[in-house]
């Protein structure tokens, strides 16, 4: 083969992965959609360890917020965890 028929091979590949990429462009609405479902990963566990939290303090005599803040932090580890997983799909 040519250094010409090779050229004009490699020139035909780039081209079609160029186009490839093209249509497999992610979209704003796309984008979007995953940018809230990261948003919802992370920030749901955080809002039910401080709901569980509080609920367990309450249980408790007198004015306490360990149970709370342990949930919270809970939550921050799960949800870091989940958005990790997550992305690494």
């Amino acid at each position: 083969m040519s250094e010409q028929d090779e050229l004009k091979k490699q020139v035909e590949r780039q081209a079609k992965r160029m186009q490839k990429a093209e249509l497999e462009r992610p979209t704003l609405l796309g984008q979007t959609v995953y940018v809230g479902t990261l948003g919802l990963l992370f920030v749901l566990p955080v809002i039910g360890g401080a709901y569980l939290g509080q609920w367990l303090d309450s249980l408790a005599a007198g004015y306490s917020i360990r149970w709370t803040l342990s949930m919270i932090l809970i939550g921050v580890f799960i949800g870091a965890v989940n958005v990790y997983l997550f992305i690494k799909e």
